[in-house]
C-alpha cells in the first residue's frame, strides 16, 4: 500500500495538501518513477472525499489504507478501510473503489460492462470491479479465509447523479459490491456506519496486513476435490518422474529453507498439463500454497472452466504469467508454468500502467515469484516474436540466480492417437528437425490425408462430425480478421480461398451469433464453421484437424520458402528479421498440425505445394486424396 493512518489524519493531511506529497513519494519509493498526472489527480480529487465522508460518519478511528494491492497480483484497491463491527465487535473491513465519473451506461445491455466517454473500450463496472477484490482477498489473505463475512465493498462514484449512472444498478449487488453515488451521499455514510464502528480499528488493519498470503485451505481444499476427483489422471513412466521431480523439490524447500527450478520438456501430447493438474490437485490436498499460471487466453479460460466449474473460486487459482510483476518474492512454495514456451521477454505491453514498468524479464518475476517454479514447455511452439521458453533460457535465469535446474524430458506421445512417428513426419516435413521431408508411412496410429479443395476438406470433416467425432479447422494468419462485430450481425467470412468462404473463430470473450467465444473455440462443439488461428487452437486436441496452409510458406524446389508480405499476424513487425519470421511460420502450422487425435487433413492454397503434399502422403498425383468421405491415395 501507499499510505496508512486513521480517517482523521488522513482528513486532516488533505486539508493540508500534505498527503499527496507523501502518496507521490512512496509511489516513487515502490515503483522507481512517478505516478502519472492522472493517478495524482485522481487521488486529489477522490480521497479527501472518502475522508470527509469518514469523518462525518463519526468514524475518525478508523483506519484507512490507500492503493492497498492484492496479494499476489498487480491490482490495487483505491482504499480498504478497517475497524470493528459496530455489532460484534469483530474486525470489519469496506473495500472501496472510488471513480470520478458523472456518467456511465451499460454496455451492449450488460450491466457488468459500462461505457464512459474517457474510454474507447468498455470497462467493468466498479459493482464487480469492488466485488472481485473482495472475493479475491478472501481467497487469499488468511485474514479473511476463515471469516468471509468481515469484508464488504462499496463503489462510490462521487460526482454521479441517478441521472447520469442509473444503468449501473441493475448489475448485481451484495455483501461484495454495493453501488453509491454523490447525489445519495447519506447512503453512502448509513453504510459505512453499518459496517464500522467508531473505536480504534489500527488493530484490525494490523491483522489484515499480517495476514497469511496465498490460497486459503478452505480454496486448496475445493480445488483438490475439483481436480483430483473430477479427473482421474494415470501419469505413466517420464509423466510420473516429471511429478515426483517436483513434490520432491517441494520437499526440500519445506525442509531447508531451499529453492530450485524444475522444467520439464515435451512435445505435444506428451502429458504437460495432465502433470500440472495432477500436481495442483496433490499440492492443495497437502495444503502448499501453488498457483497454475499460462501465457494463452483460451488455455487459461478453459482450465478455469473445466476446474472451477462448479466452484467458481477455484477459478482464482489459474493466472496468466503477467500476473506477477508486484508478487512478493517466494511468496508461494510452488508456481506451475504450464505452455511456458509462451513466456514473453517482459508482462509490459501498452495497457501496462507505467507503475508496472519494471524492465524485468518476464522469466525472473515467475522464478522469484515461487520457492519451487516449475515450467511446463514445448520449444517448437514458440509462435510469437518475444516468446522466451526455452530450456536454455530458463537455465540461463536460474543459473544467474544461483538456483538448480532440474530438467525432466518426456517421450510418451499422447496426442495424435499415440504416433511418435506422425510427430516426427511433422517436424521433418517442417524443417524443425534435421533430414529433411521423408514420405509419410501409415503406422496404424495416425491417418494423414491431403485435400484438393477446402471444400473437400470440410466435407470430409462434417461427415466425421455426423458420426460422432470432433473436428475443426484451423489456418495459417494469412487472410484479414475482422475484430469488431456490430451487435446483431454474423461473423464476417474472412477466409476466403475461391468461392469457399468461412469466418475466423470469434476475437473477444464473447460469443457472436452462436459462434464461442475465442478462448471456447476448441472445445465447444459449436466452434466448427469457424476457422481457428493458432492463438485459438495451441494447447488443445480434437478427434479431427484439418489445417489450411496458405501463402505464407510454400514449397519451391527442395525446400520451404516463408513469405512474410503473405502473413497478416500483427506480431510481426519491419524489424522481426526474415529468420525469425520463417521459424515462426514453420513453427505455427507444426501447432496446427499435430492437433488431431485421429486424423489431419491439410490443403494448401499454392499448387506446387500441394504436389509436394501428395508425393509425401502418397496420393495419387492430381486426384483428391479423399474421395466420397474416405481416405484415398493409399
Amino acid at each position: 500500500m501507499l499510505f496508512r493512518d486513521s480517517a482523521a489524519a488522513v482528513a486532516a493531511e488533505c486539508l493540508s495538501g500534505t498527503l499527496f506529497f507523501r502518496l507521490t513519494e512512496q509511489f516513487v519509493h515502490l515503483h522507481g518513477h512517478k505516478p502519472g498526472p492522472s493517478e495524482v489527480r485522481s487521488w486529489e480529487r477522490s480521497i479527501p472525499l472518502l475522508a470527509s465522508a469518514l469523518t462525518e460518519a463519526g468514524l475518525g478511528q478508523v483506519e484507512v489504507l490507500l492503493e492497498y494491492g492484492l496479494p499476489l497480483n498487480s491490482k490495487r484497491a483505491d482504499a480498504v478501510l478497517a475497524g470493528v463491527h459496530p455489532e460484534t465487535g469483530l474486525p470489519s473491513y469496506v473495500v472501496v473503489e472510488l471513480k470520478q465519473w458523472s456518467s456511465a451506461e451499460p454496455d451492449d445491455n450488460d450491466p457488468s460492462l459500462c461505457r464512459i466517454d474517457a474510454y474507447t473500450r468498455a470497462v467493468l463496472n466498479p459493482v464487480d470491479q469492488v466485488r472481485g477484490y473482495c472475493e479475491y482477498l478472501v481467497s487469499f489473505n488468511g485474514a479473511l479465509a476463515g471469516h468471509p463475512e468481515r469484508i464488504s465493498g462499496a463503489a462510490y462514484l462521487h460526482n454521479a447523479t441517478e441521472f447520469g449512472v442509473s444503468g449501473l444498478f441493475a448489475a448485481e449487488q451484495d455483501q461484495y459490491g454495493q453501488l453509491f453515488i454523490g447525489e445519495r451521499r447519506g447512503e453512502f455514510i448509513d453504510f459505512l456506519r453499518s459496517k464500522l464502528g467508531a473505536g480504534p480499528g489500527a488493530a484490525a488493519a494490523d491483522e489484515l496486513v499480517n495476514g497469511k498470503i496465498g490460497p486459503s485451505k478452505q480454496l486448496m481444499a475445493v480445488a483438490a476435490q475439483e481436480v483430483r476427483e473430477r479427473e482421474q489422471f494415470v501419469l505413466l513412466d517420464e509423466q510420473r518422474i516429471a511429478y515426483r521431480t517436483v513434490l520432491n523439490a517441494v520437499r526440500r524447500a519445506k525442509q531447508s529453507d531451499h529453492k530450485e527450478v524444475v522444467v520439464v520438456t515435451g512435445g505435444p501430447g506428451t502429458g504437460k498439463s495432465v502433470i500440472a493438474l495432477s500436481l495442483l490437485g496433490e499440492l492443495y490436498r497437502q495444503g502448499i500454497t501453488t498457483l497454475h499460471a499460462t501465457g494463452s487466453s483460451s488455455f487459461t479460460t478453459t482450465m478455469r472452466k473445466i476446474a472451477g466449474a462448479r466452484k467458481r473460486e477455484v477459478q482464482g487459482l489459474f493466472k496468466y504469467f503477467n500476473g506477477f510483476v508486484t508478487a512478493e518474492r517466494n511468496g508461494l512454495d510452488v508456481l506451475i508454468c504450464d505452455e511456458a514456451h509462451r513466456v514473453r521477454e517482459t508482462s509490459a505491453n501498452r495497457y501496462t500502467p507505467a507503475s508496472n514498468r519494471t524492465g524485468k524479464a518476464q522469466i525472473d518475476e515467475l522464478i522469484d515469484a515461487a520457492r519451487v517454479p516449475v515450467f511446463l514447455l514445448d520449444e517448437h511452439q514458440v509462435v510469437r516474436p518475444g516468446e522466451m521458453g526455452t530450456v536454455a533460457e530458463i537455465k540461463e535465469a536460474a543459473a544467474k540466480k544461483g538456483l538448480q535446474c532440474q530438467v525432466v524430458p518426456l517421450d510418451g506421445q499422447f496426442r495424435c492417437g499415440g504416433s511418435d512417428a506422425y510427430v516426427r513426419w511433422v517436424l521433418r516435413l517442417l524443417g524443425l528437425e534435421p533430414g529433411g521431408p521423408v514420405m509419410w508411412e501409415p503406422d496404424g496410429k495416425m491417418q494423414l490425408m491431403v485435400a484438393e479443395s477446402p471444400q473437400e476438406m470440410e466435407a470430409f470433416l462434417e461427415e466425421r462430425r455426423s458420426q460422432g467425432y470432433s473436428a475443426r479447422m484451423s489456418a495459417g494468419y494469412c487472410w484479414k480478421w475482422t475484430k469488431k462485430v456490430p451487435p446483431g450481425q454474423a461473423l464476417p467470412p474472412d477466409v476466403t480461398i475461391g468461392e469457399w468462404k468461412r469466418p475466423w473463430n470469434v476475437f473477444g470473450d464473447r460469443a457472436v451469433g452462436g459462434a464461442p467465444p475465442a478462448a471456447l473455440w476448441a472445445t465447444d462443439p459449436a466452434g466448427f464453421g469457424q476457422v481457428g488461428c493458432v492463438y485459438t487452437a495451441q494447447g488443445f486436441e480434437y478427434d479431427w484437424s484439418g489445417v489450411i496452409i496458405g501463402p505464407d510458406l510454400v514449397w519451391r524446389g527442395d525446400r520451404w520458402v516463408p513469405d512474410r508480405t503473405a502473413s497478416m499476424d500483427p506480431v510481426f513487425k519491419k524489424k522481426t528479421p526474415d529468420a525469425v519470421v520463417g521459424r515462426l511460420i514453420r513453427n505455427t502450422y507444426k501447432v496446427l498440425l499435430t492437433r488431431g487425435m485421429i486424423g489431419t487433413v491439410v490443403y494448401s492454397t499454392d499448387a506446387e505445394t500441394r504436389e509436394k503434399l501428395r508425393e509425401l502422403t502418397g496420393a495419387p498425383a492430381r486426384e483428391p486424396a479423399v474421395r466420397n468421405g474416405q481416405p484415398g491415395g493409399r
